[in-house]
């Protein structure tokens, strides 16, 4: 899977490497930690939204774009961010992303006006996909064997960690108010931490490129991006706007312009170019499957996110930092499965999957009986249950998704499935922002309440979790993996 990662941001049939250059553990440090700031930036947001919507006067609509903006801009740029660093260098698209992405934490943390934030997050956004594939492909060009495998674990755990602990750290530094900062300081911290990145990434981390550099598909990422905007845009902003004329002309428009994506990769691929998302890899079985796990899975764990951070803040009544708590028993439990998914993915394959829907369906189904009978006297203790349950069937999910999947694709055709399946993973955080966030506020201002909508976002997710477990199936009878 390691090489297939690699292939992924390159588009080029995964290949095994030798080690030219030795990947010291402290530039190994250097990179994953790298790697974990842009990951952690879309989760630790969440919990600091009330008071940014509070401080800079945004309507809900806007701060679903604080989320899904960033989720675009990664996802969009993810594979071409990968690309141009095969072409000029892995280390300088890393140094260059970082910088990047530490300038633009500042200028979020002292944005004056929610228009200044957005813009700040999509560049804070295209910058984060600059850094992300360079780590990937770094690792597996310079380390081969148990190295490489225990690189990639700790890849993992820091993607874990990221989803995991990202909305606690927030609420402590919302809570904390150090110099009076309030939320800035959610986007402020990274900018000490970036500086002390690139210093060390200049020093440590040696410079790799690949021997055949593929041409970058700015069209398709292109047409991409104006989709997801299509489709993101006027479900974030039309419920708080009254759903005017131009919501429903952009949904419409979304329907021309995947056509015209669909075409272009069509083409592209029929012409011997690198598409951004190769027709044939979409057309295998495996592949299908994988991927209509991968957006039940992401959009609703980056809707649940979204909404779970403004229910308890709202009628709850949680501080930033209650709130962050209320999620530590997810957190445990997540951070247990990213520690030990691997192990028992060797075990179980797919049949891991299968378990993980079945917990998380019983841990949201909880919740829900939880918010239905006990809101709004509820706290992190009370949670503690449900929350506990959710995150350790969402950790058992989410650890072997792309593993299972991509061992039952063609090694030829792996890493560009991979790289299909990384892109999916941030277009569904972002998406499920716009329309989980959409369906939560609209029942959330009727006479569900705020208690109401989160149990119907919960048992939403059980449904939607039982749902997979026979889709699952298919993928563990599909071939190998299981």
């Amino acid at each position: 899977m390691t090489d297939q990662l690699q292939a992924a941001t390159t588009g080029a049939p995964a290949r095994p490497q030798a080690a030219a250059v030795p990947l010291k553990p402290v530039a190994l440090t250097t990179l994953i930690f790298g790697a974990f700031l842009p990951m952690l930036s879309f989760f630790v947001i969440n919990v600091a939204l009330p008071a940014i919507g509070s401080d800079l006067h945004a309507t809900s609509g806007e701060l679903q774009l604080v989320v899904g903006s960033y989720g675009i801009a990664v996802a969009t740029l993810l594979v071409v961010g990968g690309r141009l660093g095969d072409t000029f260098g892995r280390k300088r698209l890393f140094l260059m992303g970082l910088i990047g992405f530490t300038v633009m934490s500042l200028i979020c943390a002292i944005a004056p006006s929610i228009g200044v934030l957005l813009v700040a997050r999509v560049v804070q956004g295209a910058a984060g996909a600059a850094v992300t594939p360079q780590v990937l492909a770094t690792i597996t060009s310079l380390l081969t064997g148990e190295h490489r495998a225990r690189a990639m674990a700790m890849y993992g755990v820091a993607g874990g960690a990221a989803a995991a602990f990202g909305q606690i750290l927030g609420g402590v530094l919302v809570e904390a108010n150090v110099f009076d900062l309030g939320w800035r300081a959610v986007f402020l911290v990274n900018v000490p931490v970036g500086v002390v990145g690139v210093a060390a990434a200049i020093r440590l981390i040696p410079e790799t490129k690949a021997s055949k550099a593929q041409r970058v598909d700015l069209v398709g990422a292109a047409l991409l991006a104006l989709t997801l905007v299509l489709l993101l845009l006027p479900l974030t902003e039309g419920r708080p706007l009254g759903w005017p004329l131009w919501t429903w002309l952009c949904l419409a428009a979304t329907i021309p312009a995947v056509v015209a994506l669909g075409l272009h990769q069509h083409r592209s691929e029929q012409s011997g170019r690198s598409p951004l998302i190769p027709p044939t890899v979409l057309r295998l079985r495996a592949m299908r499957i994988g991927l209509l796990l991968a957006v039940a899975f992401f959009t609703t764990f980056g809707g649940f996110m979204f909404v779970f951070a403004l229910a308890t803040q709202g009628e709850a009544h949680m501080s930033p930092l209650e709130g962050g708590l209320s999620l530590l028993p997810m957190a445990v439990g997540f951070l247990i499965t990213s520690i030990y998914g691997p192990r028992l993915q060797v075990r179980y394959g797919a049949g891991l999957i299968v378990r993980g829907w079945i917990i998380q369906g019983v841990g949201y189904a909880v919740l829900a009986v939880a918010a239905l009978t006990l809101w709004p006297d509820v706290n992190p203790l009370k949670l503690a249950v449900p929350m506990l349950i959710a995150g350790f069937g969402s950790g058992l999910v989410m650890v072997p998704l792309m593993g299972v999947v991509l061992g039952q694709v063609p090694a030829t055709q792996a890493g560009l499935g991979s790289g299909i399946l990384l892109t999916s993973q941030q277009t569904c955080l972002a998406l499920g922002a716009a329309t989980v966030g959409t369906a939560y506020l609209s029942l959330a201002g009727s006479s569900w309440g705020q208690g109401g909508a989160l149990a119907a976002v919960a048992l939403a997710i059980t449904a939607i979790s039982l749902l997979m477990t026979p889709v699952t199936h298919q993928l563990r009878s599909s071939g190998k993996g299981a």
